[in-house]
């Protein structure tokens, strides 16, 4: 029995999805903390500052996730040094990059009002020089699925962010600048971690080639789309709100789309677990085998997230008041988590579509997908806050990029091996009962 456990606890999806879950909790609980230190205005102008540094962060993690994964995974010990290495050589020159285009900036401070904003443009090179190395060790680990290691990482980050914000609770210093330096503390403090316990393979710098920096630099330039379609989606989103409605309104909204992170731990953790196999399988030239995998991850989690969706629909107000406190019940918070759960069955397919497009080498097609999205994002939430006047209108523009972004990648995939749509929800049921029936044989037992 126990080493049916320790087999258990050791496998890959576990450790994924166990990863992902006790970060997402601890990304909930510093949500609350927050929450209740700051005001409503300065909560709104932390969302921004955060969700501006995170879209500018996609440059760098959404060129080089994928394609690192990609060309590391199974790779001989000579070629995996010349993928990090010449990673590491990317990634510092994206960082100089966009640090030297935000230096000319700082020069016009006068003329920024918004709150959010002159924080990032103030903070975010620091941010982005204190984050790399924890960021290249992150790649690093989940090439390699050591995704016992990378729950390390990511605890450290968080977790000492967390404790950070508590202590200035405790000793009553939290403000919205102490919150700031305990985000970058944070960052510093995991990239320390991953040097220290050589995770981050800086040593390989020197191993890098021309030829394997241009193959990711080719194959980022176009992935770099997919992983910025949420982030962009979310910074429009604020930007919008913020302009048209004001800062308070950002919080509300955005406490209601971080009660998200219940659609996606599942997410993160089989894509993270999902893009091996689907590698393995284009590499084997077996193109049925590619769209067989796709398609039971699609189905299997569609059919767990049902369940999920119609008890938030049903309780969203206890979620919203154990996280947000007694000042967010009533507002429009619990409306828009039920809004944004119903359109999250879509989720699945709009990720794995896109995550396979990436696979069998046609990210171009994301590319242009997302841009299509983003444009059809911003339009609709400009038609939507301006008919309805709140945040509703924006939480019910979103699922027209949803469904931009699923028909596309359907058409795509269809061209590279026909499947009917249903199927991909036909086996998700059939799997989910095979599943079901082996959980209760084991129960038995």
């Amino acid at each position: 029995m126990l080493n049916k456990l320790l087999a258990v606890i050791k496998n890959k999806h576990f450790l994924s999805l166990a990863g992902n879950i006790i970060m997402s909790g601890l990304g909930m609980l510093t949500t609350a903390i927050i929450y209740r230190s700051l005001t409503l205005a300065e909560v709104g102008i932390w969302v921004i500052f955060q969700t501006t540094i995170l879209f500018v962060d996609t440059f760098r993690s959404g060129f080089l996730t994928t394609a690192f994964i990609k060309f590391y995974a199974g790779a001989t010990p000579e070629r995996a040094a010349e993928v990090v290495g010449s990673t590491w050589y990317i990634a510092l020159g994206i960082t100089g990059t966009l640090i030297l285009l935000n230096l000319p900036v700082l020069f016009f401070m006068e003329y920024i009002q918004d709150g959010g904003y002159i924080l990032f443009l103030k903070y975010f090179g620091l941010t982005y020089i204190l984050s790399l190395p924890w960021f290249i060790a992150s790649c690093v680990l989940q090439g390699e699925q050591r995704f016992d290691r990378l729950l390390y990482v990511r605890f450290v980050n968080q977790g000492s962010f967390i404790l950070i914000v508590v202590l200035l609770l405790i000793f009553d210093k939290a403000s919205l600048l102490t919150v700031l330096y305990a985000y970058l503390a944070s960052h510093g403090l995991t990239s320390l971690y991953t040097l220290l316990m050589r995770w981050t393979r800086l040593n390989t710098l020197s191993k890098r080639t021309k030829e394997t920096t241009l193959t990711i630099f080719n194959f980022g330039k176009f992935s770099v789309g997919t992983t910025l379609s949420s982030n962009m989606f979310r910074l429009s989103d604020v930007a919008i709100i913020n302009h048209f409605l004001g800062a308070a309104p950002v919080a509300i909204y955005n406490l209601g789309q971080t009660l998200m992170q219940l659609v996606e731990i599942p997410l993160r953790s089989f894509a993270a677990t999902g893009m091996p196999s689907l590698s393995a399988a284009y590499n084997q030239n077996s193109r049925s085998e590619v769209i067989y995998i796709m398609k039971k991850y699609i189905g299997l989690i569609t059919v767990v997230l049902i369940p999920a969706a119609i008890v938030a629909v049903l309780l969203a107000d206890i979620p919203i008041y154990l996280i947000g406190g007694g000042k967010y019940v009533g507002t429009e918070a619990a409306n828009v988590f039920r809004l944004f759960m119903t359109f999250a069955l879509l989720y699945p397919a709009d990720r794995f579509f896109a995550l396979t497009l990436d696979v069998i080498h046609k990210p171009k097609i994301n590319f242009y997908k997302v841009l299509a999205m983003l444009a059809a994002n911003i339009i609709f939430d400009i038609l939507g806050v301006m008919l309805l006047k709140s945040i509703y209108g924006i939480a019910i523009a979103t699922v027209v990029p949803t469904l931009i972004a699923v028909i596309v990648g359907y058409i795509a995939l269809n061209r590279y091996h026909k499947f009917p749509f249903l199927s991909v929800y036909a086996l998700g049921v059939s799997e989910a009962k095979v599943y079901w029936m082996q959980i209760r044989q084991k129960m038995r037992r």
